[in-house]
């Protein structure tokens, strides 16, 4: 039977597509890649591919989860299958640095970075980049290695001693500390390559912003549901409107990116620095459910219909 296959490597983040599935009655198969085999001798079966790898599989124990990904499409893409979030997709999922040079293609705005591969080259780095700034992993997820300081000496310290945490592909970016007088970001949602809605983020309790329900962790660490006392973490944006979205849908169609969260800060002139591009993006349930707008739900539907224009292609 032809279908959709998800590609991913974690179960929570997925509970919410396959439902949506199913309640389309969309036939779909799970290709779980925490490991396996692409046997090269073989052809793929037919079907709609979407890839949903996450650049911080890691953290789950998949450390080399993308890898056999990036096997995985390469195979399906050579026998000429429709992937949805292709080969170019998951290399920026990996990499902020190719992230922020694709961007700039586009007139899109990033923030002043260096990529450092060693304790010392970072503290050389710093000593001659304005402060304050910020560190974060060059591969990772939720804000993973996040943190300011206000000087070189500070980083230094911090580098030297014990607590210094060291990406994944050894890659620390130093990056421009932008102050968000609301202290919130935005992340705006792309189903289709087609902007979807824009998401408040408040940022006043810390990095790491993983909209998923699957990821509140404990408190502060991945905020995602809200206090009585306190603003909405996430909260749609109602009638969002940017010149941004027309730049950001034609970076998307460029990069083989079909699904994607894009996330920008604006400073207190209102300059925008787009710093995240998230190809496995998550959608915050409390947000959508009181602004009545379902991700997800549209994200099957995009794959139904992907699915039928392959079963019925004078359709197109």
């Amino acid at each position: 039977m032809t279908k959709v296959y998800i590609i991913h490597e974690n179960e929570e983040w997925t509970a919410s597509l396959k439902k949506a599935l199913k309640d389309l009655e969309v036939p779909f198969e799970d290709w779980h890649l925490s490991e396996g085999t692409v046997d090269l001798q073989t052809e793929p079966p037919e079907g709609i591919f979407y890839n949903r790898m996450s650049a911080s599989s890691h953290t789950r124990g998949h450390r080399f989860a993308p890898e056999l990904t990036a096997a995985m499409l390469t195979w399906l893409e050579s026998h000429g299958r429709t992937v949805l979030n292709d080969s170019r997709a998951l290399t920026l999922e990996l990499s902020k640095v190719i992230q922020y040079e694709r961007l700039k293609q586009f007139g899109i705005r990033t923030p002043d970075t260096v990529a450092a591969v060693g304790k010392d080259q970072l503290i050389k780095a710093a000593k001659n980049f304005p402060a304050p700034f910020i560190t974060k992993h060059n591969r990772a997820g939720k804000g993973l290695g996040v943190m300011r300081f206000d000087d070189a000496k500070t980083l230094e310290r911090y580098v030297s001693g014990g607590q210094f945490d060291d990406s994944v592909d050894g890659i620390t970016l130093l990056q421009q500390f932008i102050d968000a007088p609301q202290k919130t970001i935005t992340r705006c949602e792309f189903i289709g390559g087609t902007f979807f809605y824009a998401v408040q983020v408040d940022t006043s309790e810390g990095f790491e912003l993983c909209p998923a329900e699957a990821c509140e962790i404990g408190e502060g660490a991945c905020p995602t549901t809200e206090s009585e006392a306190a603003r909405p973490k996430f909260e749609i944006i109602d009638r969002f409107n940017s010149p941004l979205i027309e730049k950001y849908e034609a970076f998307l169609a460029a990069n083989g990116i079909t699904f994607a969260g894009i996330e920008f800060i604006e400073d207190a002139d209102g300059t925008a620095y787009t710093y995240d591009v998230n190809t496995n993006t998550n959608y915050n349930p409390q947000a959508e459910a009181k602004a009545g707008k379902f991700g997800m739900k549209a994200v099957a539907a995009h794959l139904k219909q992907e699915l039928a224009l392959l079963l019925h292609p004078a359709s197109r």
